[in-house]
């Protein structure tokens, strides 16, 4: 099934509405269903009125407290999965301007307290120099859409001053071939190198490397982040994907500390940004 924007509401107001039904049709009211799943009234109200999307756990915990047929409950379980997915295009973002996209991500760093990036492919906004991010904000291909590059790698670089926040913790792993895709010529790479060696010194700031000489017993996929323990957004060529079951959320944390164990870090990692930045400044001679 296609994940569209008008499919999500339509399935999320029917999630909210079937939930509500099936209470009343129980003969249960707000409170006495709340004191079955253990969760407050008013967050049984926020649910049955779509003011608050519920987990697949918690529509499971209303289920099995309403006593739903499994045929039933199988159905509904299946529509809180999708509704818990959030999709995205990039297309979507040009139209009102790519720029609004970094004050999303402004937003959702501002309200995080640890941040886990998983950098297969390249290093993250977070991590450029600017003539880094101007490249990786340009059309790829002409079907990309148009884009404010200007604005959209301004509002980047206004997004880093959050790494300076110590109360939130940022963890950066990346693979080798994301530390030396030449994504731009080799002064701009070895710039983007050694600022990212110069950021690891941030006593917030963690950035591992997974060296192409380790074996590893996982594929990295898909760029993602986890904010949190509270959602995962996973990065396609056309858009974006926001997870919010608990299940994935677990599932990227396993994969990011899976990751991890084979990572260079600290002094060790540090010191290979600063290797592979020697490199690309050679190639500039």
């Amino acid at each position: 099934m296609a994940i569209e924007p008008e499919n999500q509401a339509r399935e999320r107001r029917g999630l909210a509405e079937a939930l509500r039904g099936l209470r009343e049709a129980s003969g249960l009211s707000g409170e006495r269903l709340a004191v079955r799943c253990n969760m407050s009234q008013a967050k049984i109200s926020r649910i049955e009125t779509g003011r608050t999307l519920p987990t697949v756990i918690d529509v499971q915990r209303i289920l099995t407290a309403l006593d739903v047929p499994e045929e039933v409950s199988s159905e509904l379980l299946r529509l809180a999965r999708r509704a818990n997915v959030d999709y995205a295009s990039w297309r979507t973002y040009a139209r009102v301007g790519l720029y609004r996209k970094q004050a999303e991500l402004r937003a959702l760093e501002s309200t995080s307290r640890v941040m886990r990036h998983f950098l297969p492919a390249v290093p993250t906004g977070l991590l450029h120099v600017r003539q880094y991010a101007e490249q990786t904000l340009s059309k790829t291909v002409s079907r990309d859409p148009a884009r404010d590059v200007a604005r959209s790698v301004q509002a980047r670089m206004d997004r880093q001053a959050i790494l300076d926040d110590r109360s939130r913790s940022f963890a950066f792993l990346l693979t080798e071939q994301a530390v030396r895709w030449r994504r731009a010529d080799g002064g701009i790479m070895a710039a983007q190198c050694a600022h990212m060696a110069a950021l690891s010194h941030k006593p917030n700031v963690e950035i591992a490397v997974i060296p192409q000489s380790v074996r590893v017993p996982g594929s990295p996929m898909n760029v993602f982040v986890v904010y949190d323990e509270r959602l995962v957004t996973v990065e396609l060529f056309s858009g974006e994907v926001v997870l919010r079951d608990p299940r994935d959320i677990s599932h990227h944390l396993e994969l990011f500390d899976l990751f991890l164990a084979y990572a260079l870090r600290g002094a060790e990692a540090t010191a290979f940004l600063r290797e592979v930045a020697e490199e690309f400044m050679r190639l500039r001679d």
